[in-house]
């Protein structure tokens, strides 16, 4: 009865750990919206932890998603920032490198932002969900 006991309580322990450690990867649920914007019958979301953008270093997710919210896997995705020339300062593109995650429409991206000020995000897509492409205008900090 005691190695019954003991086994059962390892094999609990052992379930607790590993539904620990999925439900800490992949989304962490902690993300804030920087800004969303429409691209077709989808809304495209750009976001991050802090639920803004700043210059330097930028870790972001990029999701789409149907009307109820749901992700749609819209195949290959880039991300591009973009500001215009002013004044001497030259016109800047800055791209965002894509990983895809577990879930069809969900990218991380990471960025290096070379100024603060108004950058327009350029988002572009090809897949199972068409073609298409969404631009919005962000802040960096």
């Amino acid at each position: 009865m005691r190695t019954r006991t003991l086994t059962i309580s390892i094999a609990v322990g052992v379930a607790v750990f590993i539904l620990a450690a999925c439900g800490s990867s992949g989304s962490s649920g902690s993300e804030k919206t920087i800004k969303s914007t429409k691209a077709g019958d989808m809304t495209v979301t750009l976001a991050s932890s802090t639920g803004e953008l700043k210059n330097g270093e930028n870790e972001l997710t990029l999701v789409f998603t149907d009307a109820s919210g749901k992700t749609v896997d819209v195949g290959a995705a880039s991300l591009k920032f973009h500001m215009v020339a002013m004044g001497s300062m030259a016109e800047m593109n800055d791209g965002a490198t894509l990983v895809t995650t577990d879930t069809p429409g969900r990218y991380r991206a990471q960025v290096t932002l070379e100024v603060a000020g108004t950058w327009e995000a350029m988002v572009a897509y090809q897949g199972p969900h068409g073609t298409g492409q969404a631009t919005m205008s962000v802040n960096a900090k």
